[in-house]
């Protein structure tokens, strides 16, 4: 864990000077224009990204930086695409909100010579081999799912109390992000064939679609619990505010807090943290949003410059993987928060 308290040292830094990844800020005045365009600002995870990208861009005065949200539709954003490169923005980060159908974004920047750089929402491999201008900016959805898994099952294994019924199974239920989306399905699958490869014999209960969403996951999880009231044991989410909103469902019931599952999340939002940090989420899983902005702030420069493309650690010459990062109550502080 070393590499994060040197970033955690060098982050607060960055937020003496710069008022740190919370701060908005308006639109910064320079003389490149960069657009970008995300899926849903309400989005708990990219709303801290985009905060990390505007601070870390911020750095580079001869950038202006213009943020549009989508707002969940995906012809909202093919309009933003178009006005953000007649507006004159010379590089695009669209963070996409169907990343199945980028074409009409693509062939339009590609009309304009305008690279575009995709991030946290992989557009379908075929897509990004269109063109040499596009790139993608993320992490790898499998290693997600399989730390959610290793997480649980270390968990399990030290706590037997979690078999509440004493079957030697699991009864667990999936909270996941939406229909079709690769983080989402690949998240399920890699944690759950991981809690089974570590030896953990496992019962599924349910499994529902809460779109990412708090509130969604408080309501499914609000059925779930009126289906099969203490029969829960574990519940895997995609994400951390789903995580969040099925606490929030157990919230509103009178069970005692040994008749309350574990939970575990992905990708360590600052109120992910303080919930591994209050022992309410078992666990969560760090999605390196500080590392993937200084990836896609570098990737800028190198587009506009024009140098500096062979220092930066491409697979298949248009893709930056960046690891996640187990967080437990253990190690939470190590990890930066908003």
């Amino acid at each position: 864990m070393g590499k994060y308290r040197v970033r955690a040292l060098a982050i607060a830094a960055g937020a003496l000077l710069l008022g740190g990844c919370g701060e908005r800020k308006q639109e910064m005045a320079g003389n490149v224009r960069v657009g970008v365009t995300c899926y849903d600002l309400s989005d708990t995870f990219i709303s801290e990204l985009l905060d990390c990208l505007r601070d870390t861009l911020a750095r580079q005065e001869e950038i202006s930086v213009t943020v549009r949200d989508a707002a969940g539709s995906q012809r909202t954003q093919d309009d933003q695409v178009e006005e953000m490169i007649e507006e004159g923005c010379r590089v695009l980060c669209v963070n996409l909100v169907d990343r199945a159908d980028p074409s009409g974004i693509i062939d339009l920047a590609r009309k304009h010579n305008v690279p575009i750089i995709f991030f946290n929402r992989e557009p379908v491999a075929e897509d990004l081999k269109q063109w040499d201008q596009l790139y993608y900016v993320g992490a790898d959805a499998k290693q997600s799912g399989t730390m959610q898994g290793e997480l649980a099952a270390d968990l399990i294994r030290s706590d037997p109390a979690i078999d509440r019924n004493r079957d030697g199974k699991i009864q667990y239920v999936v909270l996941e992000g939406e229909p079709g989306h690769q983080d989402a399905i690949i998240r399920t699958e890699s944690a759950v064939d991981t809690l089974k490869n570590e030896g953990v014999e496992l019962e599924k209960l349910s499994w529902q679609i809460a779109n990412w969403n708090r509130a969604q996951a408080q309501n499914r999880m609000t059925q779930m619990i009126s289906q099969y009231q203490t029969q829960i044991e574990l519940v895997l989410a995609n994400n951390d505010d789903m995580a969040l909103g099925a606490m929030d469902a157990y919230g509103k019931t009178n069970y005692t807090e040994s008749e309350i599952p574990v939970f575990f999340g992905v990708d360590g939002t600052s109120v992910g943290l303080e919930a591994v940090a209050e022992g309410r989420l078992a666990a969560t899983v760090y999605n390196d949003k500080e590392g993937q902005t200084e990836a896609m702030a570098k990737l800028i420069q190198a587009i506009i410059s024009g140098q500096g493309m062979e220092e930066l650690s491409f697979q298949d010459d248009q893709y930056l993987y960046l690891p996640y990062d187990k967080v437990t109550k253990e190690n939470v502080s190590l990890f930066p928060k908003k």
